[in-house]
Formats: structure tokens, sequence, C-alpha cells
């Protein structure tokens, strides 16, 4: 197999089977150590966006009518060459977005029909920034789609990994390219290109909301994955240790840099002191360090402007009354880096940090007074992804239908209860709820179940 490096200085432009320059460039900091560049990168401007856009749409007659085999062989090549480099993959993310290692290391499992629809614009996240565009190019390609890849101008290097290792798989030129840049200039050129017949796009719900009404003023198809404020409802009935843990992970797991964090912990009355006590103390025991470093519990954030939004909404929770239990501030640590101090806050629902998506670790718990107001207090969000409970009762955990979510018990324990998606075994239960995601293939081409 090739052992080529998978990034090398300047990252470039992946367009009609060659590489390229770029009529611009910037640099892809490390947020663990702002002295450790990852690497310099190309923008792309408008005429290369189209150039992409066109190779694509030229390629899609042979590749839309290849054979599934010689579609199979080529991502069975991608794949395996991702897999044997996981270890450089997981170091180079770690190093883009500041995951600790362990988090940088993960699978996909993709679902998939084939009904090829045409040029895919795949607009991926900077919060996952292998594993969702690795996802949808592999699911766009494996229908017969052609792709233009634009990544967050914040990942690049990770981009250009991925995109070296799609290089190497025998694809026709113009199957798959990669432009990076700006969302101004090249997200928006690939959302109101008359050649894109699909849009896949991760992102924030603003930005969502504007790709939406690009697409359907000419009437393409597309596909958005936005924001979410999650709720984890713990009942006064929930194994503490079991309800403290799968909190931890869900609000403070990826640095709560990821759209299905559960940062809206509410809590019954009853449980709602020893809770927060033992929440505290957990966090109080977290190493947050450079993403590289051995026993680091929690990297930076990704980005300086992450960083100031959280010190915002710290600020903000303030204002509004809210009361910091725990964290809150920047922390200097041997490296320049985006480091951050997970918040916890006690607040209200209707005070913003119980109500807007941070993305980042801070979350906040609010007192329930029962079980149905529990319930009120998870549904009143104008978002949707999903949601979590920690009870015993199998009757409770299984939301009642006014909820409009479908119970999932993701594995169970010994004893025939239900433990949590951590797999942890518990006579507790803990169940979360997803609110999936369906792309229907006679629509778009891009078949998806998304439950995570």
């Amino acid at each position: 197999m090739n052992r080529d490096p998978l990034v090398a200085s300047p990252l470039r432009h992946y367009i009609n089977g060659g590489w390229e320059t770029g009529a611009t460039t910037g640099v892809s900091l490390n947020p663990s150590d702002l002295d450790d560049p990852v690497g310099e990168y190309v923008r792309a401007d408008v005429r290369q966006t189209d150039s992409a856009i066109e190779a694509a749409n030229a390629a899609f007659g042979e590749w839309s009518l290849s054979s599934g085999q010689r579609r199979a062989d080529a991502l069975d090549a991608i794949g395996s060459e991702m897999f044997a480099r996981r270890d450089e993959l997981g170091r180079l993310l770690a190093r883009e977005v500041g995951k600790t290692l362990p988090e940088a290391l993960a699978g996909v499992e993709i679902d998939m029909t084939r009904e090829p629809l045409g040029v895919v614009g795949i607009i991926a996240p900077w919060s996952a920034p292998l594993a969702i565009a690795a996802a949808r190019i592999g699911a766009a390609l494996a229908h017969g789609n052609c792709v233009v890849f634009k990544p967050a101008e914040s990942t690049p290097a990770c981009a250009a990994a991925l995109a070296s290792i799609v290089s190497r798989a025998g694809l026709l030129a113009g199957v798959f390219n990669l432009v990076m840049g700006s969302g101004r200039q090249v997200g928006a050129r690939i959302v109101a290109h008359p050649l894109v017949a699909g849009i896949s796009f991760s992102g924030s719900a603003e930005t969502g909301t504007r790709v939406l009404q690009a697409a359907a003023a000419r009437q393409a198809r597309v596909q958005l994955e936005m924001g979410g404020k999650n709720p984890f409802v713990v009942l006064a009935d929930a194994d503490l240790d079991v309800a403290v843990d799968a909190a931890l992970t869900g609000a403070y797991g990826s640095t709560g840099q990821r759209s299905t964090a559960a940062a809206l912990l509410i809590v019954e009355r009853a449980m709602y002191e020893p809770f927060v006590d033992a929440l505290r103390a957990k966090l109080a025991k977290l190493t947050v360090d450079h993403a590289l470093k051995h026993g680091t519990d929690m990297g930076p954030v990704a980005n300086a402007a992450q960083l100031e939004r959280n010190l915002d909404y710290v600020r903000i929770a303030a204002q509004e009354g809210a009361q910091l239990l725990h964290g809150g501030r920047r922390l200097e640590r041997a490296t320049r880096g985006y480091f951050f101090e997970p918040a916890l806050f006690a607040g209200e629902a209707e005070q913003r940090i119980a109500r807007d998506e941070i993305f980042g670790p801070l979350a906040v718990v609010l007192r329930a007074d029962d079980y149905e107001h529990a319930l009120h207090l998870a549904n009143d969000s104008a978002f949707g992804l999903c949601a979590g409970i920690c009870t015993r009762s199998l009757a409770r955990a299984a939301f009642p239908p006014s909820c409009a979510q479908r119970p999932r018990h993701d594995q169970s324990a010994d004893d025939g209860s239900r433990a949590s998606r951590a797999g942890r075994r518990a006579q507790g239960v803990s169940v979360r709820l997803d609110r999936r995601c369906v792309l229907d293939s006679r629509e778009n081409g891009l078949r998806r179940e998304l439950s995570r």
C-alpha cells in the first residue's frame, strides 16, 4: 500500500483527478498548541469551485452507470486504507480539532440503496471532519453520484488526508473533488450552482437555514443536520452513579462539541442535590490539557471563536441569574492553546444557557418538580435532535406519545433490565431516545439513516 504522507504543506485542492493550488492560502492551527501549525492550506475561489462542479458533472454519466462491483472495489480500497492508517488519522484529528486520541478513533456505519442523482455537494462540519465526511462521501459514491466536498475552513488537514486516500482508490477523474475555502465563497457557490443536484450540510442552524433557502429557490435536493439542545432527564428513582456517568459523557464528551451533546440536565427534585454534588466532584477530577498528552480527559476547544463563545455564555449566564457551580474559565497550560475549564450551571428554563446550542463543555442543570414537569422541560425547546432519560422504571422510560419520540434501548444488562448506551451494567435504566433523519433514495440518491 502507498504510504505517502497523508498531509503535506501546502494542503491542496483535489479537482478532476489532480491536485491544484489556490488563489490564496491560510494556516490550520493546533488548538492544543498554537505554536504547532498543522499546515498551510490553499483557498479556492469561485472559478475553482465551478471547475470542480463541472468535472463532477462530466464524470457523472460514466460513474452512474458503472457496476456495483466497481464502486464497491473503490470504496473498499478507501475504507481499507483508512483502517490501516487509523493511528495517523486519529493523531491528525487530535492535532487539528483537539479531540483526545480515544475520541479521535471511531467507526462509521452506512445503510445504502442505489439510485444516482448527479453531482452532490457535501459540506462537512469541523466537529466531525472525518467521520461525517467519510460517511456521506461513501454513501454518495456508492449510489453512483459524483462528489464535490467542501470541509470546514478550520479542518483542511483532515480533509486533505481523506482526499489523499480517496485519490488512490481508482476513481474516474472528476468523480471526487475537494475544494477548500470559505463558506461565503466556496460553500455558497456549491449550494447555488445549477449543476449540483443534491446538497448534504452539517453545521449550525443559522447557516443550515440559508442553505435550505438557497437550495429551495432552485428546487435542489437537500439534507440538513443542524444543532441540538438535548435534554437528559434524571428521575428520582435513578441509579445515581449511572446517571452521573451518563451525564458526564453526554454533556462533556468530545469537549461538548457535537450536536448530540446532552447539555440540558433535568433532574427530579429528590435527586437534584446528590446529583449535582456528584457531578461537580467528577468535573473537578477531569484533566484538561493537550489532546495528545497521555492522561488528558478533555482537550481544547477547536478554535478561538468557540473559546470566545464559551466565555460569552459564561458571562450571559451570570447576567441572567444562573449560578456557576463549576469551571467556566480559560485555562493556561504548558502549550498555547484554546483550553477551557468545563462549566456547570444551575439555572432556569427561560435562561439562554438552557435554550441555546453553545457547542462547548457547558451544561446547565434544571430542577424538576416531578416526572410530568421533567418531560415538559425536556420538550420546551426549538430543537429535537435527541434526548435521554435515566430511571429504573421501564414504563417511565418509554416517554408518552406526546413526546413524539421513539425509545430505543441500546444494550441489555444481565438481569434483563436495560443499560445505558455506554454499556454500563446496572439495576437502573438509562435510555437514549433518538429522532432519526432518514433521506429517501427515491428523492435524492443519498439514503442514509443517522442514529447517534
